[in-house]
């Protein structure tokens, strides 16, 4: 006879499932994955009919754009969400990084472009993250003792220094009479060929392909599923991405969990009583700034420093600091899984996702564009209005951030991952051993 009280072993599948949800949503992995996969199946919806290159490109575009929006959002948040240092000028420290390790790269006496130091690339790499760092603190040095607004003045001022400095061309003439060699100015600068295409092309040029050139390109290339082997060189360069924002990842939620972490959590919730308990708040300030400038240097590189060529324009705009900000808000300020999903969502969804939705729609409108917002509104045509919006995707674009965030901040402002605890909270008390005195 069974037992009454015992649990059933049979459970309804709906509770299975809902287990298996919210396990996932539980974990960081199972968020960024799920969230992945609707991102695949949505560019498989859009451009299936266009054929398998199609759908391995858009997805090769979105989770690029989705992993270094995370990598530079994760470097964000270890000075927003950990010590609420608000720093503008994160598109400048990522200019740094990446022109920086140009310059030690380049050849010096290149065929065309500013000639370079012709160091090895790991060198170019670690030069680009210590020059970012050490201008970090030299702005951290005075702005710090400025509180959150003027701190956001003077790291934005700072990155348009930055910005238009490797913009003009006096500057460039001036490191070509000194050091030898240049930014390029408002030209720009050709950067070192992906490293990633030595492991499938010999000395990095098509048509003559390794022995994993070989593998890879006779499965999945031209000669096996019919995809171009550009994009299955691109994929691997995604996985080195992928591999680098587990590295951020990790870093950051080891030093979250660290006293050091706490330290900058209280000092973001209450600076005054960090300081009266005999914590040196400004060197912890300094030190975290600095971190996080070397962060978004090193993002910058594996950014721009895989497209071929960097510009400070358009490319270093300020609007770009104003994306990474996006990107962290969406998330959870504080919280690093917030971050990697804050990045994907906007890059996704709100970047590339508009763009992409509004050329489909465009192919299958048929109705003539208004030639304004006004004409637009005043037809009261909904597929003449859907037609001018998928024309002029781009401006309105801006319209549709200013509303997700008016929404975001009015029904979730502490993001997605708001109801989660923040890594660099302090302990929960709750927990703590019974004990002591107790009132009686």
């Amino acid at each position: 006879m069974s037992d009454a009280s015992s649990p059933s072993t049979d459970e309804p599948p709906e509770s299975a499932t809902a287990a298996l949800i919210d396990a996932a949503r539980q974990s960081d992995l199972g968020l960024v994955i799920g969230t992945l996969l609707l991102v695949y199946l949505a560019a498989t919806l859009l451009t299936f009919t266009d054929g398998l290159n199609s759908v391995v490109g858009l997805m090769r575009t979105l989770t690029f754009l989705g992993l270094v929006y995370a990598l530079a959002a994760l470097a964000l948040n270890l000075q927003w969400g950990y010590a609420g240092l608000f720093n503008i000028g994160v598109a400048g420290f990522m200019a740094l990084g990446v022109y920086t390790m140009g310059i030690v790269v380049r050849s010096p006496d290149p065929a065309f472009g500013p000639p370079g130091f012709g160091l090895p690339l790991p060198v170019g790499i670690v030069a680009g993250m210590l020059v970012a760092a050490v201008v970090g603190l030299l702005a951290a040095l005075p702005a710090l003792r400025l509180k959150a607004d003027y701190l956001a003045i003077v790291t934005l001022g700072m990155s348009e220094i930055i910005r238009l400095f490797l913009q003009s061309s006096t500057f460039d003439t001036f490191l070509r009479d000194t050091l030898g060699v240049g930014t390029g100015g408002g030209r720009g600068m050709g950067l070192p060929q992906n490293p990633i295409r030595e492991l499938f092309l010999v000395d990095g040029q098509a048509g003559t392909p390794t022995a994993l050139g070989d593998l890879a390109f006779g499965t999945f290339g031209e000669d096996g599923l019919g995809i171009a082997n550009t994009i299955i060189i691109d994929w691997a360069y995604i996985a080195v991405l992928a591999a680098f924002v587990i590295a951020f990842y990790v870093l950051l939620e080891r030093l979250g969990r660290s006293p050091f972490g706490r330290m900058l959590k209280a000092i973001r919730e209450d600076e005054l009583v960090a300081d009266s308990l005999g914590k040196n708040v400004d060197l912890i300030k300094i030190k975290v700034f600095v971190i996080g400038c070397a962060l978004m240097g090193l993002a910058g590189i594996l950014w721009f420093g895989s497209q071929g060529n960097v510009s400070p324009t358009p490319q270093f705009m300020p609007v770009l600091t104003f994306y990474v900000f996006i990107a962290v808000i969406i998330g959870g300020s504080g919280s690093n899984a917030g971050a990697v999903l804050g990045g994907i969502v906007f890059a996704t969804v709100l970047f590339e996702g508009p763009r992409r939705v509004g050329s489909s729609l465009r192919d299958v409108i048929d109705a003539e564009t208004p030639s304004s917002f006004a004409d637009a509104i005043v037809t009261l045509d909904p597929t003449a209005f859907l037609a001018y919006a998928t024309d002029n995707i781009a401006p309105l674009q801006f319209v549709f951030l200013g509303l997700i965030l008016v929404f975001i901040m009015h029904r979730r402002p502490d993001g997605i991952l708001g109801d989660r605890i923040e890594t660099a909270a302090a302990v929960d008390l709750s927990e703590r051993p019974s004990g002591g005195e107790t009132d009686e």
